[in-house]
């Protein structure tokens, strides 16, 4: 049976389906042609009076679903939904026929029919419409869940996202945001003179960002391929070949955990931009987001998670200063900036934190410092970061493709933007020195030898590119997903994906 709806409800709707079948109406029709679409004839005649509506009888034909039925006697009515939208039909025996009235009483809630009419209000004054012909066009076989409280199990909602978005209003609302929301980066970047690119998802190694990836293979060319982690090094490769300014909307596969904030397969943006540096992106970011808030929610402000965020304001933080600004209050003692300018000093403050901490740190200790830096500053700052804040100038260690800061050749010239307590946008200055790559490389590759399987493979093309000349860079990622999440108030990423990774069902 299907899952764990009663034999004895889907029986009867079978029956139905026969008897519908007997008044001679096709079953599963090819097409059907509606002149208005529910939501249009919302829009079109929600103002006009009971009395314009009298005089000019407007015709429609229109299909949707049925999720109301109310019969009596002769007559009944029932509302249709589609595009989001339901609107009320009237069905008399005298205006539709036997047969079409006979169909009327043989329909589900969840069956889909065309309806026939014109248009007037009910005594309530309710837009309706008068029903002349009724066209059945499927079944539904299985019975939808009584309102909401049927789909009150989340995975549900996610498995089977037909019956979310069919009985969930706000489901459908977020998915649209979604939509808008891409358009709106396009349309911003298209503004910008950035060209739309397409990279491979299939790559013979597996670059442009630290992550486990999913490997698959190739039978004709008996290899093995990674789907991509990120698609950064093509794009940089097409601004080596001279398109100055490309980007990409990318869907990107990590072999990783699954989070509230992690899909194994995840949208990104990224764009990079020739002859430009990661302060130039700052600023581009700031514009970018608000264009895209303004799209996707007509103002700037919006709640996320019991927070007021707004897009008025960004700050920016390097990653030392932000591990000062939130460190514990509980803890003994507190670092200064001078405190964590010493060599292997992220070490001492690490174990200075786990004393304070519920949930100590564990980070060996043949680890490098800026490793030793960053994890510290995601545990001690990253969930404080609600209002926009761009953190900037990471550690070379775990940045192996950005580019050194002049002043502190231990740092690189990179930012991260947290929004909401998460990392949102990731970008830096591209090094586009091939020595210098081919170094951090080699680094990365001791890293994996060690163990670490996300550290960076060694990619002899990428280098060969950048030996013919790459210009000054700026490049960044932007979280699809994760912005989606903040514009919709979303908690989980999975209520953005419209189908999200489960396990299996158990059957």
């Amino acid at each position: 049976m299907h899952g764990d709806e009663p034999e004895d409800l889907v029986l009867q709707r079978q029956k139905k389906l026969s008897a519908i079948a007997d008044l001679g109406f096709e079953l599963y029709p090819h097409k059907y042609e509606p002149t208005h679409s529910i939501p249009q004839v919302i829009a079109d005649y929600s103002t006009r009076t009971a009395e314009a509506l009298e005089s000019e009888k407007p015709g429609v034909r229109l299909a949707g679903r049925v999720m109301t039925m109310r019969p009596h006697g002769k007559a009944g009515f029932a509302h249709v939904a589609g595009g989001g939208k339901r609107l009320q039909i009237y069905i008399r025996q005298d205006a539709v026929g036997e047969r079409d009235f006979a169909l009327y009483k043989l329909l589900d809630i969840g069956d889909l029919i065309g309806v026939e009419g014109y248009l007037f209000r009910t005594r309530t004054g309710e837009l309706t419409v008068h029903a002349s012909r009724l066209t059945f066009l499927a079944k539904g076989l299985l019975p939808l869940p009584e309102k909401w409280h049927g789909l009150a199990d989340v995975e549900i909602r996610h498995r089977q996202r037909y019956l979310d978005l069919m009985v969930n209003e706000e489901a459908r609302q977020v998915f649209e945001s979604r939509s808008r929301l891409v358009r709106a980066l396009r349309e911003y970047l298209e503004g910008e003179g950035y060209m739309e690119v397409e990279t491979p998802m299939m790559q013979p190694l597996a670059g442009g960002a630290m992550a486990r990836p999913f490997v698959t293979h190739h039978n004709a060319l008996d290899i093995d391929l990674y789907l991509r982690i990120a698609p950064e090094l093509y794009l940089k490769r097409l601004i080596v070949g001279g398109f100055d300014r490309v980007y990409e909307i990318n869907r990107n596969f990590r072999n990783e955990g699954i989070s509230t904030q992690h899909n194994p397969e995840f949208t990104m943006l990224e764009f990079y931009q020739a002859y430009a540096s990661y302060t130039d992106l700052i600023a581009l970011t700031e514009r970018l987001l608000r264009h895209v808030a303004q799209a996707v929610l007509g103002k700037l402000e919006f709640e996320f998670a019991g927070h007021a965020i707004s897009f008025e304001q960004f700050n920016r933080l390097t990653m030392k200063q932000a591990i000062v600004e939130y460190w514990p209050s509980n803890a003994s003692s507190r670092p200064t900036l001078d405190d964590l300018a010493a060599p292997r000093s992220a070490f001492q403050w690490v174990e200075e934190y786990n004393k304070a901490s519920q949930a100590p740190l564990e980070i060996p200790a043949d680890s490098a410092p800026g490793l030793a830096l960053q994890e510290l500053f995601e545990a001690v700052a990253e969930e404080h970061l609600i209002q926009p804040a761009f953190i900037l100038d990471y550690p070379l260690e775990v940045s192996p493709l950005s580019k050194q800061k002049p002043d502190d050749p231990n740092f690189v010239e990179r930012f991260e933007l947290y929004i909401g307590g998460m990392e949102v946008a990731n970008a830096f200055s591209e090094l586009n020195d091939p020595r210098e790559q081919r170094d951090r490389f080699e680094y990365q590759q001791l890293l994996r030898e060690k163990g670490d399987l996300s550290a960076h493979a060694i990619d002899e093309d990428y280098i060969r590119a950048l030996s013919y000349g790459m210009p000054p860079t700026a490049g960044e990622g932007i979280g699809i997903d994760r912005l989606t999440m903040l514009l919709t108030n979303s908690r989980s990423i999975r209520d953005v994906i419209l189908f999200p990774l489960l396990r299996p069902e158990k059957t």
